[in-house]
């Protein structure tokens, strides 16, 4: 099956839309007592609908639905993104696919390849109490990839890599940190934060701040380690579609990078995709 290079971004949007009248229908419909009677409860409120048969539709309110929250439920209004994610980095193509036929040194190692995220601050602006609201904070995130028998070097117009026939790497990696920002919808189940499912979608913008080279290699017994500073023609800014699911305080998430690893005409397209184990402060 082929992919386009938007296939991602088109299905974390339907899973948006889908969660998002699964999550509404969760804690809003109540079932009906009797043929003419329905109750429906939106959080701490009840719209009592009744219908005798054969006249029309009197709705009685058992309170007006306040959508704001009240002192101690905003205590209670917490975003899931501070916290600590890890997981595996994969490199993509345009085409959604792992090989580079004309640029194998981004043919990256997964075992070696990872991306840690330390998120330090977070603000969700409620739209319906703690149920529904915009995720924003800060974050740090620390890409890893694995490189195999390349070297890596650059100037102002390009990136290139030259295989090393010779000697043996036990580590070779490419390396970068990021500022971050997120902008993301979330979904919980319950008032209470740190209860019930949470699911949140949107996107992440990194702008770069540090990148570097590492290699050991193995010779005469010794190792030989070798780090070197530049910017290795990775953009200065990365924007991620980003959606994480949990409960409680654990959860998955996966990261894809919309924009290419690299700066336009430096190399090969490349994209990455991160997906892993979340845990929240």
């Amino acid at each position: 099956m082929k992919f386009e290079n938007n296939g991602l971004i088109i299905e974390v949007m339907k899973l948006v839309i889908t969660s998002m009248f699964a999550f509404l229908l969760f804690g809003a419909l109540n079932a009906q007592e009797d043929p003419d009677t329905t109750r429906l409860k939106l959080g701490g409120k009840e719209l009592i609908i009744v219908s005798p048969k054969g006249s029309e539709v009197t709705v009685i309110e058992g309170d007006t639905i306040n959508a704001e929250p009240d002192e101690k439920e905003l205590k209670n209004i917490e975003a899931h993104w501070a916290g600590f994610e890890f997981g595996p980095t994969m490199l993509l193509n345009s085409s959604m696919k792992s090989s580079f036929p004309n640029n194998p040194e981004w043919e990256n190692d997964p075992g070696k390849s990872f991306s840690w995220n330390l998120n330090f601050f977070e603000h969700k602006f409620p739209i319906y109490k703690n149920y529904v609201g915009i995720t924003t904070g800060l974050g740090l995130n620390w890409t890893q990839i694995g490189l195999r028998q390349y070297n890596l070097n650059f100037n102002s117009d390009s990136l290139w890599a030259v295989k090393d026939t010779v000697n043996d790497y036990k580590r070779n990696k490419l390396r970068a940190i990021y500022l971050n920002v997120p902008v993301m919808l979330e979904f919980c189940t319950s008032q209470d934060a740190d209860e019930g499912f949470y699911l949140a979608a949107g996107v992440i913008g990194g702008v770069r701040i540090a990148s570097s080279t590492k290699s050991v290699i193995e010779a005469d017994k010794k190792d030989i380690k070798e780090r070197n500073r530049g910017t290795y023609g990775l953009n200065a800014f990365r924007l991620d579609a980003a959606v994480k699911l949990g409960y409680k305080d654990w959860g998955i998430f996966a990261n894809y990078n919309v924009l290419p690893l690299f700066d336009k005409n430096k190399t090969a397209e490349v994209y990455p995709l991160t997906f892993g184990l979340s845990f929240n402060f």
